[in-house]
């Protein structure tokens, strides 16, 4: 092979096809749009750099925009999510891919200025780390790039303060506002894969626990109706008024986290913000408190703290580290604070992943179709393609759906009509 790669073991190729091929009767959406990009090959002659999480839903995707025309050259966004025999099948395919399990922080960046190196006309990014190392360190290369897409709450977040601070250099669309990706990959996706990751980690029984929640907006919503699901008693933590408003009248108990540190048996952050649970929090815990965070950084739960009230830490499971406090007690975190459902199960289930690389697929057409002539801003995709996206969807499940007649589309716009 001549394509640039480097993976942690090629001979798991066989097994990673198996894993996408899996993906792929799970993902009907993207699918259909790959039989329509092999034939109006809408990507022809752009080089996609992506820094997304190397999984078999990830696969799908990569698969499609190769089909669609595209050169694809691809980092994970995190050093413990990648999946190395996936990894290993897309480098077997001829896919530039930079990636492997258990990266350092230099390998991280090694890998992403790798994906650099063939000089990209659109980027995809989950976190904004890809676009950032254009920003902060190849200035030059953002010349010829047409546009990017980014996937996540906290990448969008950060590269929206970037746009209004008129340092964005080039157009990217918000996949994770499109509402076929938030209000379905956020909320059921991170709650089924979370509460996935943590059991992998912990085989503890939910039933009868107190679970405590940080953060309930989207995925803090699949968190907590997933807990409840499994016979947990749900807590809340919420600083946005109206979130924990809506945690209340969803029936669940909600207070600042001072109070919840002492109360919970399992912990999972869903934030975006540093700093969630620290020293004070773990010092007033429960013995056998389980920490988890699925958010996209490490740093909901600052470790540094942690490791200065503890006296000894080890590993006791995969993914699992027993910290034991000066106080005795002891404090469990699972993949080391990074995001619980890729670093200790397989991420997002396939179906629900379906509809968010649609997103991630059209976006990259319409930035290559239209982004020489868009400012550099953030924006989001038509709320047109999110109801032909989830009609799509449904289709593919068998469901049909009620259509206005004629009449009721006119009174819909009769703005003469009364009571």
């Amino acid at each position: 092979m001549g394509t640039p790669h480097k993976v942690s073991d090629l001979s798991l190729a066989d097994k990673g096809r198996l894993r996408i091929e899996w993906a792929e009767s799970r993902m009907p959406v993207l699918m259909a749009l790959r039989e329509r990009f092999k034939k109006t090959q809408p990507l022809k002659g752009q080089r996609v750099a992506g820094c997304l999480h190397v999984t078999k839903e990830t696969a799908v995707l990569i698969r499609t925009l190769r089909a669609a025309g595209a050169e694809v050259s691809w980092s994970g966004c995190n050093p413990l999510s990648t999946q190395d025999d996936v990894a290993a099948a897309l480098a077997a395919e001829d896919t530039s891919i930079f990636a492997w399990h258990g990266q350092s922080n230099d390998d991280f960046y090694w890998c992403i200025e790798r994906t650099l190196d063939f000089k990209p006309t659109l980027t995809l990014d989950d976190g904004a780390d890809l676009i950032f190392t254009v920003h902060a360190k190849h200035k030059e290369l953002a010349k010829d790039v047409i546009g990017g897409t980014e996937e996540t709450t906290t990448g969008v977040h950060r590269l929206r303060a970037m746009a209004a601070d008129g340092k964005l250099l080039y157009p990217v669309i918000a996949i994770n506002d499109s509402e076929t990706k938030w209000d379905f990959d956020n909320v059921y996706g991170t709650g089924q894969s979370s509460l996935d990751g943590i059991l992998r980690a912990t085989s503890v029984l939910f039933a009868g626990k107190v679970f405590v929640v940080a953060g309930y907006g989207h995925c803090g919503r699949g968190l907590a109706s997933r807990a409840r699901g499994m016979g947990a008693r749900v807590i809340c933590t919420d600083i946005t008024p109206t979130h924990a408003l809506k945690a209340i009248l969803e029936g669940y108990e909600v207070m600042p986290m001072d109070q919840a540190a002492k109360l919970g048996d399992i912990f999972c952050t869903a934030t975006g913000m540093k700093d969630i649970l620290v020293k004070r929090h773990f010092e007033s815990m429960k013995d056998g408190a389980i920490l988890s965070n699925t958010g996209h950084y490490d740093c909901e739960i600052n470790l540094t703290d942690l490791e200065s009230v503890a006296k000894g830490k080890r590993e006791v499971r995969a993914n699992n580290e027993e910290y034991t406090l000066k106080n005795g007690r002891r404090i469990y975190v699972i993949a080391k604070g990074r995001l619980v459902n890729l670093a200790a199960a397989e991420g997002h289930p396939s179906e629900v992943m379906d509809m968010s690389f649609a997103n991630q697929a059209l976006g990259l057409c319409k930035l290559a179709a239209e982004g020489k002539s868009m400012k550099p801003q953030v924006y989001e995709l038509p709320k047109s393609q999110d109801q032909e996206l989830a009609l799509l969807k449904l289709e593919t499940l068998g469901v049909s759906i009620d259509k206005l007649t004629p009449e009721q589309a006119a009174y819909a716009n009769d703005y003469s009509a009364g009571t």
